[in-house]
């Protein structure tokens, strides 16, 4: 699983363009919805797909992805039906790598060694935890790394050079560059602070420096993917698929589409973000 992580970003590499890391929350606004919003992606130029656990006390989530997930969980979405969407896709898509990103509580809940065994099961390459700090790494970062699985961490503009040690320490795969400090969704950053950002992170690592939080048009993608090895969007789309709901927060005949047309822009974005960096 590490192996189709590291495949995709050397792969983009060889090609001069950074990655369009997409997020959608598990499950919104139901599980058959998810999955064809999911499979329909890669199509629309996603090349990872970060893939929410609903939960219901988010504290790191802005209001579009908080009312993602109180759709899900309405909808009776489990951490189990979310393992089963990444099992689902990786019936017809065996390269796209999935992050299954969310918080701790339903993971322990559900016990780390049948969840870890599940992630496998189901083809997800990657997790992202963000209220496990590098101090509780015993409690799944380790147990995550040991059986291949890469754990992705977040870092901030106040993660200064004294802390980027230890949050890099067990990080595989890539390392989430968090371009300002609040909740997700928020106003994005100045784009010349996010060069300098990356290249610090860089000091440190040999890791992908994937860039998010704000990131809403192709224009955005094309700035922040300048500076980047990869653009992370995720308020944006679950924004989309709450604008193509029904009165009643159901599924719209162009749930899907919506947000395929919303990706195709981004990629085009991302995909110039090469020229810019070659200038």
């Amino acid at each position: 699983m590490t192996a189709r992580m590291d495949k995709r970003f050397a792969a983009l590499k060889a090609e001069g363009r950074p990655a369009l890391i997409t997020y959608i929350m598990g499950g919104d606004p139901d599980f058959e919805t998810s999955l064809g919003i999911m499979k329909a992606l890669p199509d629309a130029g996603a090349d990872l797909i970060e893939l929410g656990m609903p939960f219901s006390d988010p504290m790191a989530d802005g209001p579009a992805v908080q009312m993602a997930g109180q759709r899900a969980l309405k909808d009776g979405q489990t951490l189990a039906k979310t393992l089963e969407l990444a099992r689902r896709f990786r019936e017809g898509d065996t390269e796209t790598p999935i992050v299954m990103m969310g918080y701790y509580n339903p993971i322990y809940v559900y016990g780390v060694e049948k969840f870890l065994d599940n992630v496998i099961a189901s083809g997800i390459d990657g997790l992202i935890v963000v209220d496990l700090p590098p101090e509780m790494d015993d409690e799944l970062c380790i147990p995550a790394l040991a059986k291949g699985v890469n754990f992705i961490r977040l870092a901030t503009p106040t993660t200064d050079d004294k802390r980027l040690p230890a949050v890099l320490k067990n990080t595989s795969g890539f390392v989430y560059y968090v371009s300002m400090n609040g909740i997700t969704g928020s106003a994005l950053p100045d784009p010349s602070l996010i060069g300098g950002a990356v290249k610090r992170i860089k000091g440190h690592t040999a890791l992908p420096v994937c860039v998010g939080f704000g990131v809403k048009t192709a224009d955005h993608a094309k700035a922040i993917g300048a500076a980047a090895d990869g653009v992370v969007v995720g308020s944006a789309i679950v924004s989309q698929i709450a604008g193509s709901l029904t009165k009643d927060g159901k599924a719209g005949p162009d749930t899907v589409a919506a947000v395929a047309t919303l990706v195709r822009g981004l990629a085009t974005g991302v995909r110039a973000a090469r020229l810019v960096a070659a200038e």
